[in-house]
């Protein structure tokens, strides 16, 4: 396995400990944000292995999708695609408060829990298996 693809693995198992820490501790919005971080980065460990190069500086999940050449399923790639607009939101806020409202626990819970099967999943992936 490439370095970078280890580093980026060891990296997301790291984020997903720290969304733990800050669902504990009431910081919601950052769950969500550090969820976005923890898959973006297991994306970026396989698509550097696909393409043998580093991968680009991007925060875009759906990209990075096509570039790690990874097919999720139907519920898989919807969350994807809703954890991928909602990072924006939360590192951009227009409105603060209603950001805070938009991302109570239960939701922050819900986007953690997501984000571990997918992490998971990923991990379980081939390509990383070099």
């Amino acid at each position: 396995m490439r370095k970078d693809a280890d580093n980026f693995i060891s990296s997301a198992e790291y984020d997903l400990h720290t969304a733990v820490h800050m669902l504990d501790t009431g910081r919601y919005i950052y769950v969500i944000f550090v969820c976005h971080l923890s898959i973006e980065k297991m994306l970026k460990a396989l698509a550097a292995e696909v393409t043998d190069k580093t991968p680009p500086k991007t925060h875009n999940l759906i990209y990075l999708t096509k570039l790690a050449e990874i097919h999720f399923n139907d519920e898989h790639f919807e969350f994807i695609s809703k954890l991928n607009n909602a990072s924006v939101v939360t590192r951009y806020p227009e409105d603060f408060e209603k950001l805070i409202e938009a991302f109570p626990k239960n939701i922050a819970a819900d986007y953690l829990q997501k984000t571990r099967e997918i992490v998971e999943w990923l991990k379980q992936n081939e390509k990383l298996k070099k």
